[in-house]
């Protein structure tokens, strides 16, 4: 209910994406969210008003003239009792509207008509792709823009004319997590993070390895919670099966060697790192070149391990490190012991906070419960979505970072 008690107006302008309007009125719904479609005349000639008022369960409005309000003006209405307008679709003739201010239907008169300075105006465009790149389309995009509006970004793919390029609409759940992430306090703006996430995998031959459970979902969910507070977000990801968080720059790596890299190319640009991977501790000496076939002996092959590098201890030591213009955040995942393993892991790798959980109570699943530990001591956070624990400690690291001197003890 990542949007309960809001109030949205989805407005509707002419378009066929408008079928993906009804998926994404429904899952606001589930969100939490009270919404109020507004369309114009074209959009009800791809979509009707009775199925929007079965999805958002309200009756739609679609003319100016509508005379349910008793002061009948539904575009002063509207505009007032809504946390956002979003316009999904934004044809390239809605968007010329907006930017000249013109207002001949109602869904344009309530965005002109709305408190600018609380009642932000997201859009979603949708047309065709040489519509999208026309420079006349490119201007009037970056001048609203400019204007104060939230101009979402276009998709890539199949259109519906047969032609294929940038334009398409976002998909509904796109369009969701945009929309959500409007809504989350801005604690990062300006900030660049670092953060690993999911497992490694130390190949030991050609199709077998060393790894473990790790999903990297609360990686994931602390990236996406990052950018949702204004960050710049480098995501390096181990071996998993997740699909990259809206806005966020990704590196896939496999080893722990790669991770390593991945991370010292990057920390000198980064303000914060924040340590989510479950990195393999070992390694094989001298992976086989071929898959190791049994010897018939019954007994396993002789395997000799090194030591993986320490990539949170590497960082946490350099000169950024060690000074806080580098904050350093790691995550301790045990099976016992939790608080004491946890605290001694902090100070092993010298970094301010460290975060603990149970791995086997969190491996794979979408709720996770932390024990957040620093040189004041340490904190219990309740069982909870990934998502909602990632906002949690993104806003403390932003609290952490500014109100206390640097130092590990």
């Amino acid at each position: 209910m990542q949007l309960q008690g809001k109030h949205i107006v989805l407005g509707l302008s002419g378009g066929i994406a408008c079928y993906k309007a009804a998926e994404l009125c429904r899952a606001m719904v589930k969100e939490g969210a009270a919404v109020q479609v507004v369309m114009t005349e074209a959009a009800a000639q791809f979509i009707t008003p009775v199925t929007m008022q079965a999805l958002s369960g309200r009756p739609v409005f679609d003319s100016q003239w509508d005379r349910r309000p008793g002061n009948n003006m539904a575009h002063i209405n509207l505009s007032r009792e809504a946390d956002a307008i979003l316009i999904a679709p934004a044809s390239a003739d809605f968007m010329a509207k907006l930017l000249h201010g013109r207002a001949d239907d109602l869904l344009s008169l309530l965005c002109l008509a709305r408190p600018i300075a609380t009642v932000p105006l997201l859009i979603a465009p949708a047309m065709n792709r040489e519509m999208w790149s026309h420079p006349a389309t490119q201007r009037n995009v970056a001048q609203l823009r400019v204007d104060g509006s939230h101009v979402l970004d276009v998709g890539a793919g199949d259109q519906a004319c047969g032609e294929q390029g940038d334009g398409r609409m976002l998909e509904a759940a796109e369009i969701l997590e945009d929309l959500i992430a409007h809504f989350q306090p801005k604690l990062l703006q300006g900030q660049h993070v670092l953060i690993t996430a999911g497992p490694t995998f130390e190949a030991l031959d050609p199709v077998r390895g060393i790894s473990n459970l790790s999903s990297g979902k609360m990686g994931f969910a602390i990236a996406r919670a990052a950018r949702e507070a204004g960050a710049r977000v480098t995501l390096v990801a181990g071996p998993v099966a997740l699909d990259s968080p809206r806005g966020v720059q990704r590196i896939d790596v496999r080893s722990a060697q790669e991770m390593l890299q991945a991370c010292i190319a990057h920390a000198d640009a980064s303000d914060i790192l924040i340590a989510t991977a479950a990195v393999a501790d070992w390694r094989s000496a001298d992976a086989a070149e071929h898959k190791i076939k049994k010897a018939g002996s019954g007994l396993p092959p002789a395997l000799t391990l090194v030591e993986n590098p320490d990539i949170l201890a590497t960082l946490a030591a350099s000169d950024r490190g060690r000074s806080g213009a580098l904050f350093c955040v790691g995550f301790a995942a045990e099976s016992q012991n939790l608080l004491e393993l946890a605290s001694a892991k902090r100070l092993r790798k010298g970094v301010p906070l460290m975060v603990g959980n149970i791995g086997p109570q969190t491996f794979g699943q979408d709720d996770n419960a932390l024990l957040l530990i620093d040189a004041q001591g340490a904190s219990e956070w309740p069982r909870n979505t990934k998502i909602a624990l990632a906002r949690q400690l993104v806003a403390r690291i932003a609290e952490q970072r500014t109100t206390t001197h640097f130092h590990t003890r």
